[in-house]
């Protein structure tokens, strides 16, 4: 089985990108989300280490964007507690999709985290920052100084590029993707 991993910054269009492949997706932020909604564990977990912020279940992202900006230890605490289950729950889908020939991982810190495999085709996603600024300030739950803490966490943008084998230009339309997926998918399954 062939394992993509899809890199780029944060608003690039990663899972726009990672969709438009026709292959089984595993999107770590999604997963992420089903954690703080259905697993009473990980609430259990949280609410132990953040007491003064994580207060019911299920878990809503405002308690944990507060418990992130009012502490820098917060973050390390929380990924410490999420980033296990989401690296179980990744195991899981690739054994589950095991007989397909390729899987997409929409992971954002993929190399950051050493979840990647050295057999592993990485795609970077580029977009115009101005665009990525745009389309970030749309999302309900935009927060720039959130924004800026999760950046510090992943490496610079030019070492995720310069680790991929291709880049995709991301221009958010859905002729030009296909064109640019269209070409990796001949080169990777030749």
């Amino acid at each position: 089985m062939i394992r993509i991993g899809i890199l780029g910054d944060i608003g690039s269009g990663k899972s726009f990108v990672a969709k438009s492949f026709g292959y089984p997706v595993f999107n770590a932020d999604e997963e992420v989300s089903k954690l703080y909604e259905k697993d009473k564990k990980v609430f259990i977990k949280l609410r132990k280490k953040l007491p003064d912020y994580i207060f019911s279940f299920p878990i809503k992202k405002k308690e944990v964007s507060k418990a992130i900006l009012s502490n820098n230890s917060n973050l390390k605490k929380i990924i410490e507690i999420i980033h296990p289950e989401i690296q179980r729950k990744m195991k899981l889908f690739i054994k589950k999709n095991k007989k397909n020939k390729m899987v997409i991982l929409d992971i954002p810190l993929l190399l950051e985290n050493k979840i990647n495999s050295k057999k592993d085709i990485l795609i970077f996603v580029q977009s115009k920052k101005s665009e990525i600024l745009r389309r970030l300030k749309m999302r309900e739950n935009f927060n720039n100084k959130l924004l800026k803490k999760f950046k510090n966490i992943q490496l610079p943008l030019d070492y995720k590029k310069n680790k991929s084998h291709f880049t995709i230009k991301n221009d958010f339309t859905k002729k030009s993707l296909k064109k640019s997926i269209k070409l990796i998918l001949s080169k990777i399954l030749k």
